[in-house]
């Protein structure tokens, strides 16, 4: 019951941590990256299809995506759902392929974006948070019900809390990172 507490509460950790990394994924930091079209779908036949599912998604140079249609015919429809996307960069169509170009980022735009990462950064802590919470929870209420001593209760409450601080731990060395990228000029 207990290792299976932790087991649960490491596993929801895990996932928490990559849910950031997918989220620092589509943060451009002032340089080409596949990922950040990422959460672009397609209306393709009446079925929303992710972008890197209909294209191949290249970085022919630092700050440009190059998007090539595997069907010429979705090059308007790809077009189209990257202005109303939330990525800011304007598509150049040239009738075979996309190009994007990534701006330098001015000062200003890098310290917004990186308040926007500890932003991210400390809503996955709390996400965090909240999962020791449950698992602490489900530790007392074990106790209560006989299945753990006290002592038993406390020493699986430190290897939560052990968990909770290296999982945060994770999370300040991703965010310190990626801040790292964004400010570097």
């Amino acid at each position: 019951m207990t290792k299976e507490i932790l087991k649960d509460t490491q596993g929801r950790m895990k996932k928490a941590e990559q849910a950031y990394v997918r989220e620092l994924g589509g943060i451009r930091a002032g340089r080409a990256n596949p990922t950040l079209l990422n959460r672009i779908s397609i209306d393709y036949y009446g079925a929303p299809t992710p972008l890197n599912q209909l294209a191949q998604i290249s970085v022919p140079e630092a700050r440009v995506l190059l998007i090539t249609p595997y069907d010429k015919n979705t090059l308007a429809d790809i077009e189209k759902a990257i202005n109303q996307s939330d990525i800011g960069i304007p598509p150049a169509n040239d009738g075979n392929v996309i190009r994007l170009i990534v701006p330098a980022l001015t000062e200003e735009t890098r310290k917004n974006i990186a308040k926007q990462v500890g932003k991210e950064a400390e809503n996955t802590k709390i996400a965090v948070r909240n999962i020791r919470r449950d698992a602490m929870d489900s530790l007392k209420k074990a106790e209560k019900d006989g299945e753990l001593t006290q002592d038993e209760q406390r020493h699986y409450e430190e290897e939560v809390q052990k968990l909770t601080d290296a999982s945060v731990k994770a999370i300040d060395v991703l965010s310190d990172e990626k801040e790292k990228e964004i400010l570097d000029v």
